[in-house]
């Protein structure tokens, strides 16, 4: 009986971590309040990169989902030339989760970040010469307010799945934004890294961290609208009948495995946004991985014959 009662505890670990869907997250956009945070670290700091790594490290803590690691996702970035510019355009978001092999990806941008008070100056390059630091000339408080907005990208149709703000606020006595405290020395925030403890422990990553939380907690509840995860690649050359693949390891390739080779016929658009609705694939043949790396595959093709660069892979 006790065997039985460990085997079913085994069994259902093991469904629930198959149940978990795989998602990515991009670095948030932070093109409205660049200037605020170079005026608070004292250089262009990427926040927009390090409220991303929070929001990761957060996800996998609560291990509601399986997310893709960071450093695999900036690679892939690079490798397929998207610009900061994509960072929160979710057909691009689309495109990238497809190549990842994942269900979804989150897109976000920081709406504020920095003092509550628009009004105040905020001295360059972090600590003025006021009394209470950071923007905080004349007042015994200082007080942080972070705002973001991330969207959960359906990536098969380009679907925001859902909408989660993230609003957080801090205010201490005595102290300026990065936790400068009273006095008239310099200091600044320069090379400060939004991971690091002597950020969190500031009203500013007080904040920061509040915001996450608050963000992360509301995607969390909208797992159950991910899609099952759909792997969709390309062919990037063809020799006989190996076929070189545009994807390897991120979107969870391995030797072994064995995918769908279809050619596309007729895309079906949406007439108003020109967005593919539909395309009318048709199965030719499987392939066989035999090696992967991080971003492209090999394999064996069987199949009929005409199989050509362009034509996708699924699962």
């Amino acid at each position: 009986m006790r065997n039985l009662i460990l085997a079913t505890i085994c069994l259902t670990a093991l469904a629930s971590a198959q149940e978990k869907k795989r998602i990515a997250v991009m670095n948030f956009d932070y093109g409205t309040v660049s200037t605020s945070t170079s005026q608070i670290f004292g250089s262009n700091v990427d926040v927009g990169k390090g409220i991303a790594d929070m929001l990761v490290d957060r996800f996998v803590n609560d291990a509601v989902f399986s997310v893709i690691e960071r450093k695999a996702l900036d690679k892939l970035m690079a490798e397929q030339n998207f610009s900061n510019s994509d960072r929160a355009d979710p057909a691009s978001a689309a495109k990238i989760g497809k190549l990842l092999g994942v269900s979804a990806i989150v897109i976000g941008s920081v709406t504020q970040f920095g003092r509550d008070d628009k009004n105040q100056k905020v001295g360059a390059g972090g600590f003025g010469g006021g009394k209470f630091g950071i923007g905080g000339i004349g007042k015994s408080e200082a007080k942080a307010v972070v705002q973001i907005t991330a969207r959960l990208v359906d990536v098969n149709t380009g679907e925001i799945l859902a909408s989660a703000p993230g609003n957080g606020e801090s205010k201490r006595g005595g102290t300026s934004l990065l936790g400068a405290g009273a006095g008239g020395g310099g200091g600044g925030g320069a090379g400060m890294s939004m991971g690091s403890s002597n950020f969190g422990a500031t009203i500013l990553g007080e904040a920061t961290n509040q915001a996450v939380s608050e963000c992360a907690a509301k995607i969390e509840t909208s797992a159950g609208k991910l899609p099952a995860p759909t792997l969709d690649g390309m062919i990037a050359d063809v020799s006989g009948t190996t076929l070189i693949l545009n994807i390897g390891k991120i979107a969870g390739l391995k030797p072994g495995d064995k995918l769908l080779v279809m050619q596309t016929g007729r895309e079906i658009k949406d007439p108003t946004s020109g967005r593919v609705l539909r395309r009318m694939d048709s199965q030719i043949g499987e392939v066989t991985i035999t090696e992967a790396d991080d971003t492209s595959a090999v394999g064996t093709y069987n199949g009929q014959a005409g199989v050509k660069v362009g034509d996708h892979v699924k699962r």
